[in-house]
């Protein structure tokens, strides 16, 4: 693993953001950070989102920031322009990951079978994101491809909320999990920080519980 990984698997979740005025981008992400999850991954669903990266990383430095909904090269290279340090797709396309692979740059693609999941190995990745994490047999699947492939790990995304949360993070193979709980979108539109840092600090407590309580595979 590298230190973005170290750092996803610390905190145990992953913000993943929509934001459509990127004005609110730094203010969300101090909001985050107060809550002790300083960590965000601004997907690529809106037209705001490189500009909210990049304003993320100059006002926040502390923050790892990703980008995620990253599905071609060309989104690649506007988010590591703005200053992504690691990218993340729903799903998993060869000639995205082995362009940020040529670059060293961590990309975590999305993963549903056994195919993907070796192809993925096959490009040296040691962890992927599995989505939909619930549509596509959650925590029961992971355990079950947890046998053939030991070395990999994974990060669920889709579906995954507070109520579910600890039946995949007590997974070994599972670094962290991925969703939108604690950023929801009318809590950013009507600019409720203090809101997201509670949810926030929640997400994070919760996170850290469940993996004292997990350990099975």
């Amino acid at each position: 693993m590298n230190v973005i990984t170290d750092t996803i698997q610390k905190l145990g979740v992953v913000p993943v953001i929509r934001i459509e005025d990127p004005s609110q981008a730094v203010p969300l992400a101090k909001a985050l950070a107060r809550g002790g999850l300083p960590l965000a991954e601004v997907t690529f669903r809106t037209s705001a989102a490189a500009i909210a990266i990049r304003n993320i990383k100059k006002e926040c430095p502390e923050i790892c920031l990703g980008a995620g909904t990253v599905t071609t090269t060309d989104q690649a290279d506007a988010a590591l322009e703005a200053g992504a340090s690691f990218l993340v797709s729903p799903g998993f396309n060869p000639r995205v990951v082995k362009y940020c692979v040529s670059k060293g740059v961590p990309v975590f693609p999305g993963t549903c079978t056994p195919g993907e999941m070796e192809q993925a190995m096959e490009l040296g990745l040691d962890t992927v994101k599995f989505f939909p994490a619930e549509a596509a047999g959650g925590p029961a699947f992971l355990k079950a491809v947890g046998g053939p492939y030991p070395q990999l790990r994974f990060m669920p995304t889709g579906g995954v909320n507070p109520d579910n949360i600890g039946a995949y993070l007590k997974l070994k193979n599972v670094i962290a999990c991925g969703g939108s709980w604690m950023v929801p979108e009318d809590r950013i539109a009507a600019k409720d920080y203090e809101a997201i840092t509670r949810l926030a600090s929640e997400a994070v407590a919760l996170a850290a519980r469940c993996r004292t309580e997990g350990g099975s595979l």
